[in-house]
């Protein structure tokens, strides 16, 4: 596993939106292909060098001319860096099976995965800590960050599946708490604008839309505000029933999976940017230990 640091109002939904419509996706492989080599920013020519074939061959895939070898689909998939839940959609697309499973994470062929994720959220207590799926989901989480939740979010947002996104910029979430939103909010939209480039995944698209519905500061905070560390990390910081708590992250992901849960989950763990947050960290812990 790897770990690294991580406009006018609009009208306000009082719910949670439903995941809207995907659009239709390409059909054919060469469809396929030229979706992603656009989304990589690559000429046939530069993708051909890439891929040690001829800008010939490109074309003819593209246009449906030429059927690729399975190797071939996988060695322009690694050459795009696509991720697995779309490799397998190229390979069948050219008339191949699939080739990396999708399992749920209670599956128990990933018992092993499952345990070292229980260890990280547990081994990081006091301090929150959740494990997400490729859209924001909470899959799992530690007691911290359970206690935090419950304390702060409307019960409704908190059916699954629980976004944190929605979580955090929904008006009945966390978004009235969040002292530097902001902030925060840009920091998020980055993120998922980061993710959609890399994946063009449509649930993700969804989802973007729907947060760009909620509303927006009107006014922005000073550039660098106190705690944020000249940029390198973007502090979380909201009002919470014991005060005002300032927590950092960091990502943590599989290196090198060969399955699609397992590439797509994460584990965010949340760590206090200042000492009166550390404190009220301890104090919950108590707190949840003893009941």
């Amino acid at each position: 596993m790897t770990s690294t640091p991580s406009t006018p109002s609009r009208r306000t939904p009082r719910h949670p939106l439903p995941h809207r419509a995907a659009a239709p996706g390409p059909a054919s492989f060469g469809d396929h292909l030229r979706t992603w080599r656009q989304q990589r920013h690559l000429s046939q020519l530069e993708l051909a060098d890439e891929a040690d074939i001829s800008t010939r061959h490109v074309s003819f895939m593209e246009t449906g001319r030429t059927n690729p070898s399975r190797d071939m689909v996988l060695r322009l998939c690694e050459r795009l860096a696509i991720p697995l839940r779309e490799r397998n959609a190229l390979l069948v697309a050219a008339g191949y099976a699939p080739m990396y499973r999708e399992r749920a994470l209670d599956d128990p062929a990933l018992a092993a995965a499952r345990q070292a994720v229980e260890l990280v959220l547990r081994g990081h207590e006091p301090c929150p800590a959740i494990a997400l799926d490729r859209c924001w989901n909470v899959v799992a989480a530690n007691r911290a960050a359970q206690a935090l939740l419950a304390a702060h979010v409307s019960p409704e947002l908190l059916a699954p599946p629980v976004n944190v996104f929605r979580l955090s910029l929904h008006p009945d979430g966390l978004a009235s708490r969040i002292a530097n939103l902001a902030q925060w909010r840009h920091h998020l939209f980055e993120r998922l604008r980061q993710q959609i480039h890399a994946t063009a995944d449509p649930a993700l698209l969804a989802l973007q839309a729907e947060l760009l519905e909620y509303p927006a500061p009107e006014e922005s905070p000073p550039l660098v505000m106190a705690g944020e560390m000249l940029g390198v990390v973007m502090p979380f910081c909201f009002e919470s029933v014991h005060g005002m708590l300032s927590l950092i992250s960091t990502t943590t992901i599989f290196g090198t999976p060969v399955d699609v849960t397992l590439q797509e989950l994460a584990v965010e763990s949340f760590f206090p940017a200042d000492a009166f947050t550390a404190q009220v960290l301890r104090e919950m812990a108590q707190q949840y230990a003893a009941d």
